[in-house]
C-alpha cells in the first residue's frame, strides 16, 4: 500500500530541494486566490473554535449538567491542539504535504460531527480533543505549505493574510457561538464547521499540486515514525499543560497530583530531546535547529509574542466584563480595536517584507508598540473614558500585529529548506506553549492580587461575596458582580480592575523581554527564488546520511584540534 496524493507525479531528484518555478509564475491569479481560500478556511475554523464555544459554555453545561465540563471543553481543544503540533510536521515529511493537510482537515471534520451529536458530556470531550489534534495539524501545515509553496520574499504577504484571518476568527467566535446558542443551538457551533471544511477539502484536493508528493508505502512511513519520541513529547506536553490547569482550580498549586503532572511532564520533555539526539534514526526536531543564536532568538520571540498577545486576548473581555459591567457579547465588540489594528498590521507587514526583503525592522517595531501599549494597559481603570481605551488597544494590536508572521520567516529563512516543515511546527509548538502558560500566570496573578485585598473587601461586601470574588474562580465572578447593588459593585469593579492593573505589569515585563530577545536574530536577505522542498522517506535517509558524515566529520575535527592544542570551530549548517 502506498500513500500518495492522486492528483501528483512523483519527481526525482537528487537533492533535498530542487529548483522551481514560483507559483506566482506557474498559476493564475484566481488559482492561487483558491489555494488561499482553502489555507484561510482550514485556520480560520481552527482559530474559530478555540474561542466560539466561550460564549455557549454556560448553556452546554447547563445541557449536560455538568459543572466540570465548563473548564474541559476548553481544554481539551487546547491540549489536542498543543500537544500534536510536532507530529503533523514530521508526518508531512514522510507521506507529504498535501496528504497530511487532507488527514488534518478530515481529523478536524470528525470531531467537529461528533462534538455536533453529543449526548453526553464526556462525548463531547473526547470529540474537542480530535478536534484540537484536526486544528493543531491544520495550523501547523498552512504554515508550512505556505514556506513551501511561496519564495521567502512573498511569504510575508501570505502570512500576513493568515494571521489576519486567524485574529479576526478569534475576535468573532464569541460573538458566533452567542447568535448560536441564543437563536438556534449551541450544537451548531459545530455544525457549522462541516460544509466549509468540506469545501477546504475540495479546494485543496483538486488545487494544491506545487508541493512535492512522494510515493511513500504506507507501513514503511510509518516504521520510520519516531514513536518513541512522539510519546515522550506529546505526553509530557499533556502531562505538563493538565498540571497548569489543574493547579489553583481543581487542586492547590503545592498538591501532590499538580507537582507530578508537572515534573513528570518536564522529564519526558527532557528524555524526548535525548530522544532527537543520540536514539532518533529520523528525528521529529533535528537538533541542529538549535545550532545558532538566531533560531533560538526566533523561538524567544515566539513564546513571548505569544505569552503577551494570549494576554490580551483573553483578558481585555475581562477587563470589559467586571470593570465595566459588559455582556460576554459586548466585551467581544469592545475588542474589535485591537482585533481591527492587529489584522490590518499583519497584512501590511506581509506587504512591507515582500517589497524590501527585511524582516527585522517590522520584529523591532512590532515590540516597541507591544512593550508601550501594554505598559498602557496598567492605566485602565473603571471609568477611563473610550477614547483612551480605544487608543490603548489600536496601540497595543499594532504592536502584536508585526510578530506573528516576521520571526516566523526570519526562522525558515536561516535553516535548510529540508527543515522547513521541524522548524516550523517547533515554532508553533513554542507559540502554544506560551498561549497556555500566559493564560495561566495571568489567572494565578488575578487570583493572588485578589486575595490580598481580601481583609479590606470582607468589610465592604461581607464574606460570602468575597470569598465568591478571590476565590479559585475569581475571573469568573462577573456574574457576581452584576448581581451587586450599585455602590457594592462600583467596590467589587475597582477592586478587579486593580487585580488586572497589577497582571498588566507582568505582560508589559513579558513583552519587554521579547523585545530584548529580539538583539538576538540577525539580517539576512530574503530570496526571490523558491526551493521546491522534496519530501519522503528516502528524502529522510538522505538526511539521516548527511547529518551522519557532518557528525563524523565534527568529531574527526576535536580529535585533531585536541591534538595540536588547537580550538575547533563550530560546524554549523544553514
Amino acid at each position: 500500500m502506498v500513500w500518495s496524493d492522486p492528483t501528483a507525479k512523483e519527481k526525482p531528484a537528487n537533492n533535498a530541494s530542487a529548483q522551481s518555478p514560483r507559483l506566482e509564475e506557474t498559476k493564475s491569479t484566481g488559482t492561487i486566490a483558491l489555494i488561499m481560500l482553502s489555507l484561510c478556511i482550514a485556520v480560520f475554523l481552527a482559530a474559530l473554535d478555540s474561542t466560539i464555544i466561550t460564549t455557549a459554555l454556560p448553556t452546554i453545561a447547563e445541557h449536560f449538567d455538568s459543572p466540570f465540563g465548563y473548564t474541559w471543553i476548553g481544554s481539551a481543544y487546547l491540549l489536542g491542539s498543543a500537544a500534536t503540533t510536532q507530529f503533523w510536521g514530521k508526518l508531512s515529511d514522510i507521506f507529504g504535504r498535501k496528504p497530511i493537510l487532507l488527514v488534518a482537515n478530515f481529523v478536524f471534520f470528525i470531531g467537529s460531527l461528533v462534538a455536533a451529536l453529543a449526548i453526553n458530556i464526556g462525548m463531547l470531550i473526547v470529540a474537542r480533543a480530535i478536534q484540537g489534534v484536526g486544528a493543531g495539524g491544520l495550523l501547523t501545515l498552512v504554515n508550512i505549505c505556505i514556506g513551501d509553496i511561496f519564495s521567502p520574499r512573498s511569504r510575508g504577504t501570505y502570512y500576513g493574510i493568515i494571521s489576519a484571518v486567524w485574529a479576526l476568527a478569534s475576535a468573532v467566535g464569541p460573538l458566533i457561538g452567542g447568535a448560536f446558542t441564543q437563536n438556534i443551538s449551541w450544537r451548531w457551533c459545530f455544525y457549522i464547521n462541516l460544509p466549509c471544511d468540506g469545501l477546504a477539502f475540495i479546494i485543496i484536493l483538486v488545487f494544491l499540486n506545487n508541493l512535492h508528493t512522494p510515493q511513500t508505502p504506507l507501513w514503511d512511513g510509518l516504521k520510520a515514525i519516531d514513536w518513541l519520541g512522539s510519546l515522550c513529547i506529546t505526553g509530557g506536553t499533556v502531562m505538563f499543560l493538565l498540571g497548569l490547569d489543574f493547579g489553583g482550580v481543581s487542586f492547590s498549586w503545592d498538591s501532590a497530583t499538580v507537582i507530578c503532572l508537572m515534573v513528570f511532564g518536564l522529564s519526558l520533555s527532557v528524555l524526548f530531546l535525548f530522544v532527537q539526539w543520540k536514539l532518533a534514526a529520523y528525528p521529529i526536531i533535528p537538533m541542529r535547529i538549535f545550532s545558532n543564536m538566531h533560531n533560538i532568538g526566533c523561538l524567544l520571540v515566539s513564546f513571548f509574542h505569544g505569552f503577551v498577545s494570549m494576554g490580551g486576548a483573553y483578558y481585555l473581555p475581562l477587563f470589559f466584563q467586571a470593570s465595566r459591567g459588559a455582556t460576554p457579547i459586548l466585551s467581544g465588540v469592545y475588542t474589535l480595536a485591537t482585533v481591527l489594528s492587529m489584522s490590518f498590521m499583519s497584512v501590511a507587514t506581509g506587504f512591507f517584507i515582500r517589497k524590501t526583503g527585511q524582516y527585522l525592522p517590522p520584529l523591532w517595531f512590532g515590540f516597541i508598540l507591544l512593550t508601550l501599549g501594554y505598559g498602557l494597559f496598567i492605566d485602565l481603570r473603571r471609568n477611563s473614558d473610550w477614547a483612551k481605551i480605544i487608543l490603548y488597544q489600536i496601540i497595543a494590536g499594532i504592536g502584536v500585529g508585526p510578530n506573528f508572521q516576521a520571526p516566523q520567516i526570519a526562522l525558515q529563512n536561516n535553516v535548510n529548506p529540508r527543515d522547513i516543515a521541524s522548524a516550523t511546527s517547533t515554532f508553533q509548538f513554542i507559540r502554544n506553549i506560551g498561549f497556555t502558560v500566559s493564560v495561566v500566570m495571568g489567572g494565578v496573578v488575578f487570583q493572588n492580587e485578589m486575595q490580598k485585598q481580601a481583609g479590606w473587601l470582607i468589610a465592604d461586601l461581607g464574606l460570602a461575596t468575597t470569598q465568591e470574588l478571590t476565590g479559585s474562580s475569581a475571573g469568573a465572578s462577573t456574574r457576581v458582580v452584576d448581581a451587586l447593588p450599585e455602590p457594592e459593585r462600583l467596590i467589587a469593579q475597582d477592586a478587579l480592575t486593580h487585580a488586572l492593573h497589577e497582571m498588566w505589569i507582568i505582560y508589559a515585563c513579558f513583552s519587554a523581554a521579547g523585545l530584548l530577545s529580539c538583539a538576538l536574530l540577525h539580517s539576512k536577505s530574503l530570496e526571490k527564488t523558491h526551493e521546491q522542498t522534496r519530501t519522503g522517506l528516502e528524502v529522510e535517509k538522505e538526511k539521516r546520511a548527511e547529518q551522519l558524515r557532518v557528525d563524523k566529520e565534527r568529531k574527526k575535527a576535536k580529535r585533531s584540534a585536541a591534538a595540536d592544542g588547537a580550538v575547533p570551530q563550530p560546524n554549523e549548517e544553514r
